[in-house]
């Protein structure tokens, strides 16, 4: 008797939750939609312009035929995935690092950053298919290299927008804060930094896509793994529906670490309106 009542507070009580999840789900679906709706439409287009002109698969192969590819290559994929996942995360981590402590620098020293904004201007118009060479040369054909291109392409953005939002803290504010005898930490910490956040999200959802694209780029020089290397594989074997998988996943994980920072961005700056998400 005591278990069916437990029983039965238990099924009660994970009713709502099960109907919050639903409404939640119910939600979601229903704001993205006109996305869903749009990309469904493109591959139906797609499917269609295929069969209707009847292009032959290592030209363009349709939509049925990258799906067979996902399934005959799963291992395939999945073995070039995870290294691509972990240079384009770190690359994002470590350039944007190094990018929020140098703008840090920057405001709070002029010397430094007529020292060293040039050079970062300068590094950033090197192509990065002319620097993955170099440092290829440098640190050989590892992850740190890979690593490094996907950093330097997050890098320049986030320094750009980062000294730009530090330094658009409110006149008034600072004042007040020296007439108060805060010392540059406290107003770093409690004024800068929090007018800094919207320029630091905005330039962060720009890195998290580009750190996918430098990692791919990385890869096709000198790299017998990752997502960027089996792309050029399927290239030159004609496997034209594996590299059109292959560039769908590289697509979706980019979109993955856009949504992760979008995410993040609604969780720490609950001031900004949501249309501007």
């Amino acid at each position: 008797m005591s278990n069916a009542v437990h029983s039965d507070f238990g099924r009660i009580a994970k009713t709502p939750r099960k109907v919050a999840i639903l409404d939640a789900t119910v939600g979601v679906l229903s704001s993205h939609m006109p996305a869903i709706l749009a990309a469904l439409g493109c591959i139906v287009l797609w499917q269609a312009v295929i069969w209707i002109f009847k292009i032959p698969t290592f030209m363009a192969p349709s939509p049925l035929d990258v799906l067979y590819a996902f399934r005959d290559n799963a291992a395939t994929l999945m073995r070039n995935f995870l290294p691509t996942v972990l240079e384009a995360v770190l690359g994002f981590v470590f350039g944007n690092l190094v990018a929020i402590l140098l703008a840090i620098w920057f405001v709070h020293s002029a010397t430094a950053e007529k020292a060293f904004y040039p050079i970062a201007v300068f590094v950033k118009a090197i192509p990065i298919i002319a620097l993955a060479p170099i440092l290829v040369l440098i640190f050989g054909n590892g992850v740190a290299p890979k690593i490094i291109i996907a950093g330097l392409i997050c890098f320049f953005p986030t320094l750009v927008n980062m000294v730009q939002g530090l330094r658009s803290a409110s006149p008034a504010m600072l004042d007040l804060m020296r007439v108060l005898s805060a010392s540059n930490s406290e107003i770093l910490w409690k004024v800068r930094l929090p007018s800094s956040l919207p320029f630091l999200f905005a330039a962060l959802k720009i890195a998290a896509t580009s750190s996918v694209m430098g990692a791919i780029v990385a890869e096709w020089i000198g790299s017998s793994f990752g997502l960027g290397a089996l792309i050029i594989e399927a290239t030159y074997n004609f496997r034209s529906p594996l590299l059109y998988a292959t560039v769908v996943i590289a697509a979706l994980l980019a979109v993955i670490l856009f949504f992760i920072v979008s995410i993040a961005e609604a969780k720490m700056i609950r001031w900004k309106p949501a249309g501007q998400h």
